[in-house]
């Protein structure tokens, strides 16, 4: 946080009007977790302009609203746009059953200037945290009140902005009060409630530190414990570049300290924090969404999601082994980070009881998700109180109240800002949902792609990446999910292809989204830290997550892969790993010294990995698969001890 610009009392008043605000939202949000009061509808309605109040207040907390402005210019406007908020909150609320049932239709002045104002101050925020969705925003608005000038297929008579301001608010099925919001601050929420939990105790932290004893234990194990820390760190922010920026700044200049090139060590940073999205139980935001989309349960989407994360971190891990052995990583450098304590090892253990406690609820008794990560924060948060208590009481005698409560503050602040921040970007992608749904735009791409693909589903498939990478360039994987699977899905399903195949396909898109070149966040956050070429980082990055490609195409190739959960998952998940780690031997191993053997060698494993994925036939694939692990048995029994010697002879 930036030092403050303003009074010491007026920041104390900033500071305790914020956390007032965010206990607010907190106590309402777990009282409705608890008994549904209301339902979700006037949830939102009542939670969405309290959100947009919480980005203001923390806006002029980090003096992060206007910069350009001076501080109490910033202090004028932030009142006027929390005074505008709470006034539609207060309106919309005491005449909510009016607008949804009385004048349905029929709205008033009143009800269309409250409507506007929220859809306004929703737009305000995406200026301020995604221009790019505003962007897409107001082309789609203008597209759906001038579409009469539009010609060919995209051609409509145009809507008034009556029409445009209904969608975007009072209608309440679209826009700013629609389910994306209301699943922000309901099932997202609760397990956003588990993690602020875990943020709130260190556990972050925690993870970073038990992956620096892992780097200890072997000179090529720092890359691993550089993955494996993101990893865990990635689970429990849910956001490839938010995690990049929390533990890349201790991993990458450890990495490169062992010898690893500057733009490889961003790279496997980069590679390793966009797997959270993938790493059930949390997998993101678009799990959620994907549940939602189906209509179907989330622990019926994290089931299936388990066989494809296998696939990406065992390809990743693998791939990161491989260049490390290139590189001669073996300078005995640590992850940073401080002495591992038996705080440290409850927070680890913590955090394994979460995703496994999670896993259990949900898997074993059919808990509902909602009700099981409220569960696990009823017993976890009251254990890790305890045990912060019990070490305050042991190292400082007699602590103050304030600092027994310090942790729960953290944990309100964590909560708070995450659910607030990712509400009020669902309003906003529920304004571009609800145009898109009025428009039609959905079928019209839908009848382009039947036609451009004359049903072929290796075409459609293309055209979908195609359209996915175009999005992916500017969205964060959410949006980019949301925009996907709204324009692909219902012409792929009407083509045949299973609802599971297309959604996950689709989230893999998204998830690839935050690599697409050339606006790489995560990329660009790595590159940043490591000092790198930005253009290097991406093109390592993309070459380490190849898995994600496989499985693009693996998922069409074996469906059963997401169709089925468990057991049935097994013979698809080794048909398309093996494969992979095919790809990933032939694009990173060396198998000799001499140019031409080597390059031979790798092309030869290329083709018959490629094979292996791409052929339909699961016997004639499993029989293609016994070459591939025999030609990377002999670089394991025979290459690698040659490399290994000659990397200690050189050094």
């Amino acid at each position: 946080m930036s030092a403050s610009p303003y009074p010491k009392r007026l920041t104390a008043a900033l500071d305790g009007l914020y956390m007032i605000t965010a206990t607010i939202f907190f106590v309402y949000l777990f009282n409705y977790f608890i008994s549904g009061e209301g339902g979700p509808t006037v949830l939102a309605v009542t939670m969405v302009p309290v959100c947009y109040v919480l980005f203001i207040l923390q806006a002029l907390r980090t003096n992060d609203l206007y910069p350009s402005l001076g501080p109490m210019t910033n202090i004028a406007i932030g009142a006027v746009q929390i005074g505008l908020a709470l006034a539609v909150l207060y309106y919309i609320r005491s005449e909510f059953f009016a607008i949804r049932t009385d004048r349905a239709g029929f709205w008033n002045t009143t009800d269309m200037i409250m409507g506007g104002i929220m859809s306004l101050l929703i737009l305000e925020y995406t200026r301020k945290r995604y221009f790019v969705i505003l962007v897409l925003n107001v082309v789609l608005v203008l597209y759906a009140v001038y579409g009469n000038h539009v010609g060919g297929i995209f051609h409509h008579p145009g809507m008034s902005w009556e029409r445009i301001v209904t969608a975007s608010s009072l209608e309440m099925t679209t826009g700013v009060y629609s389910r994306l919001p209301q699943l922000a601050l309901t099932l997202i929420g609760s397990f956003i409630l588990v993690l602020s939990v875990l943020r709130a105790f260190g556990g972050v932290e925690s993870i970073l530190l038990g992956a620096g004893l892992i780097s200890a234990k072997s000179p090529y194990a720092l890359p691993q414990a550089a993955v494996i820390g993101s990893l865990g760190v990635a689970t429990v922010s849910g956001s490839g570049a938010a995690n990049a920026a929390a533990t890349g700044s201790a991993t990458i200049p450890a990495m490169i300290q062992s010898g690893l090139p500057r733009a490889t060590a961003a790279a496997i940073e980069a590679a390793s924090s966009l797997g959270g999205q993938l790493m059930p139980p949390i997998m993101g935001i678009s799990a959620f969404l994907m549940a939602d989309f189906l209509g179907e349960s989330y622990f019926d989407v994290v089931a299936r999601g388990y066989a494809p994360a296998v696939i990406y971190f065992v390809a990743l891990i693998v791939s990161v082994y491989l260049l490390s052995v290139h590189y001669r990583a073996d300078t005995e450098v640590t992850l940073p980070g401080g002495t591992f304590t038996v705080g440290d090892a409850i927070n680890i253990g913590v955090f394994a009881m979460v995703v496994f406690g999670l896993i259990g609820l949900m898997a074993v008794t059919h808990m509902a998700a909602m009700i099981a990560a409220l569960t696990i924060f009823v017993m976890v948060a009251p254990v890790m109180f305890s045990i912060d208590a019990y070490r305050r009481f042991r190292v400082e005698g007699r602590p103050s109240i304030r600092q027994l409560l310090t942790p729960i503050g953290r944990m309100i602040d964590a909560f708070s800002s995450m659910t607030a921040d990712l509400t009020l970007l669902l309003a906003a992608l529920s304004i571009m949902t609800g145009v898109f749904v009025i428009t039609g735009i959905p079928t019209k791409v839908g009848v382009l792609m039947l036609e451009a693909a004359g049903i072929n589903l290796i075409a459609m498939a293309v055209i979908a990446f195609l359209f996915g990478a175009l999005v992916g360039t500017g969205l964060p994987p959410a949006p980019t999910y949301i925009l996907t699977a709204l324009v692909i899905a219902p012409p792929m399903i009407k083509a045949g292809v299973d609802p599971w195949v297309v959604h996950f396909y689709a989230f893999f898109l998204a998830v690839w989204g935050e690599l697409t070149p050339p606006t790489s966040v995560v990329a660009a956050v790595t590159a940043k830290i490591a000092d790198a070429s930005f253009m290097r980082t991406l093109g390592r990055a993309l070459m380490l997550c190849v898995s994600l490609f496989t499985l693009m195409a693996g998922v069409f190739i074996r469906p059963e892969l997401v169709i089925k959960p468990g057991v049935d998952q097994l013979a698809a998940l080794g048909l398309i790993l093996v494969p992979t780690l095919g790809i990933v031997f032939a694009l990173q191993a060396r198998f000799a010294t001499d140019r031409m053997k080597n390059l031979t060698a790798r092309g030869v494993l290329m083709a018959v990995s490629l094979f292996a994925l791409l052929y339909p036939d699961d016997a004639i694939a499993a029989i293609a698969c016994v070459p591939v692990v025999l030609i990377i048995a002999a670089w394991v029994l025979y290459q690698r001890p040659r490399q290994i010697r000659a990397a200690k002879a050189s050094g």
